[in-house]
C-alpha cells in the first residue's frame, strides 16, 4: 500500500513537472502562445519539415530570391515556420531594442515602438500605415500610445490572424487593422495615410527602392516615415571571411535577400522622392547592447530547444520545429557577434518626409 501510494505520487509530481515544463514556464505565456500550441502557422502540421528544407532551397538557389516575384514567397515560407516559436520564445513585438538599465525587456522594447510614432509626429485619429507589421505587437503599442488609426499589412496569413485576434484581446480593434498583402504592391491608395513606419521589416524587401517608393506613393504629401533598418555599419569588411560568415548567416536565418551597407539607406530614400530629415543608428553608445537579451537568454534556449524535442517526440509539435528552433538558434549566435562585433545594426534610424508638393 504504501509503495503504490508512493509511485502515485512520484507519478504526479513527474506529472506535474512535465506540464509546468513544457506548458507553463517560459517568459512567452505570459503573451498569449504556448508550448504546446506550436504549428506551422498555414502550413499542415505534416507539411512543416518539407516546407523547412524548401526554405532552405533558396540559399542552394541564391539567384531565386533575387526578385521581387520570388522573395515574397520566401519570406511567407519563412513565417509560417518562426512565427509560433516567436511569440512563444520572444514575444509578440518580433524586433530588438537597446537595453534600458532598470528596465525590462517588455518596457525596452515599448519605449522603442513609442518613439517611432514620436518621430512622425501623428495626432490621435489620423491615420497610419505598418509596413510589415508581423503579429502587431508594435502597432499595438503605437495605437494605444498615439491614439492613432493603424493600418499594418503582412505578406503572411497565419500573422494577420495572429494580430487581429491579440488586437481583440488588447481591446485595440477599434485603432488597429491588418491586411494580409505584399508591401511591395500595395492595396492603398495614393495620398492615403499621415504618416507611416517600419520596424525591422523592409529589410525583407529584394531591393529597398521597392519598397520605399509603396510606401512613398500611399503617403500624403508633407507627412512623415521613419524606419528601422538592418544594415552592416562602417566596421564591416567584404574581405573579412569571418565578418562575411557572421552577416550570411545573420542573412539565412532571417530570411533576408542581403543585407544593405548603411550608407544605401539615405541614398535610396532620397532616390524615391523622400526628403531626409534625420538619421542615426540607435544602436551606438551611449545606447546599451540591443544583443544582451540574446546573451542572457541562452539558458532559455536550450530549455525551449528540450521542450520542443519532447512535444515533438510525442507528436504535439510537427515534424520539423525542432529544426526550425535550432535554426533560430544558431542564428541568435550569429545576430550576436554581429552586435559584439559591430558589424551589424538591427536599428538603423531613418526619419524622411514626403515634400509638401511631392513629385509626380
Amino acid at each position: 500500500m504504501v509503495d503504490s501510494v508512493a509511485l502515485f505520487c512520484t507519478a504526479g509530481l513527474v506529472a506535474g513537472a512535465l506540464y509546468w515544463f513544457i506548458c507553463v514556464l517560459g517568459p512567452a505565456e505570459r503573451k498569449g502562445k504556448r508550448a504546446s500550441d506550436l504549428s506551422g502557422g498555414s502550413i499542415s502540421a505534416e507539411k512543416v519539415r518539407d516546407n523547412y528544407n524548401q526554405y532552405w532551397s533558396f540559399f542552394r538557389r541564391p539567384k531565386e530570391i533575387e526578385t521581387a516575384e520570388k522573395v515574397p514567397d520566401f519570406v511567407d515560407t519563412f513565417y509560417n515556420l518562426v512565427t509560433d516559436i516567436y511569440e512563444w520564445g520572444w514575444g509578440q513585438s518580433f524586433h530588438f531594442s537597446p537595453h534600458i538599465p532598470g528596465k525590462s525587456d517588455k518596457d525596452a522594447t515599448r519605449i522603442h515602438e513609442e518613439m517611432a510614432v514620436d518621430l512622425i509626429n501623428v495626432k490621435p485619429g489620423q491615420k497610419i500605415l505598418d509596413a510589415g507589421c508581423g503579429v502587431g505587437g508594435p502597432m499595438r503599442a503605437i495605437a494605444a500610445h498615439s491614439k492613432a488609426q493603424v493600418t499594418g499589412i503582412t505578406i503572411n496569413e497565419y500573422q494577420v490572424q495572429r494580430a487581429k485576434l491579440h488586437n481583440k484581446k488588447a481591446g485595440l480593434e477599434s485603432l488597429c487593422n491588418v491586411v494580409c498583402g505584399n508591401f511591395l504592391k500595395m492595396p492603398f491608395e495614393e495620398n492615403t495615410f499621415d504618416g507611416a513606419y517600419s520596424i525591422e521589416a523592409t529589410c525583407h524587401a529584394p531591393k529597398l527602392e521597392e519598397v520605399y517608393s509603396e510606401i512613398y506613393r500611399v503617403m500624403k504629401p508633407g507627412s512623415l516615415f521613419v524606419s528601422y533598418e538592418w544594415v552592416t555599419t562602417e566596421k564591416y569588411r567584404d574581405d573579412d571571411e569571418e565578418h562575411k560568415d557572421v552577416i550570411q548567416g545573420i542573412e539565412r536565418g532571417d530570411a533576408l535577400p542581403g543585407l544593405r551597407s548603411y550608407k544605401d539607406i539615405a541614398a535610396t530614400a532620397m532616390k524615391v522622392g523622400f526628403e531626409v530629415v534625420k538619421e542615426k543608428d540607435l544602436a551606438k553608445p551611449p545606447s546599451q547592447p540591443w544583443w544582451n537579451r540574446l546573451k542572457m537568454g541562452r539558458l532559455a534556449y536550450w530549455r525551449n530547444h528540450v521542450v520542443v524535442v519532447i512535444l515533438s517526440a510525442i507528436g504535439v509539435a510537427p515534424k520539423g520545429t525542432v529544426d526550425v528552433h535550432d535554426m533560430l538558434f544558431k542564428t541568435a549566435d550569429y545576430l550576436t557577434r554581429g552586435g559584439e562585433t559591430g558589424i551589424f545594426s538591427p536599428m538603423h534610424m531613418i526619419l524622411c518626409r514626403k515634400p509638401e508638393k511631392a513629385s509626380e
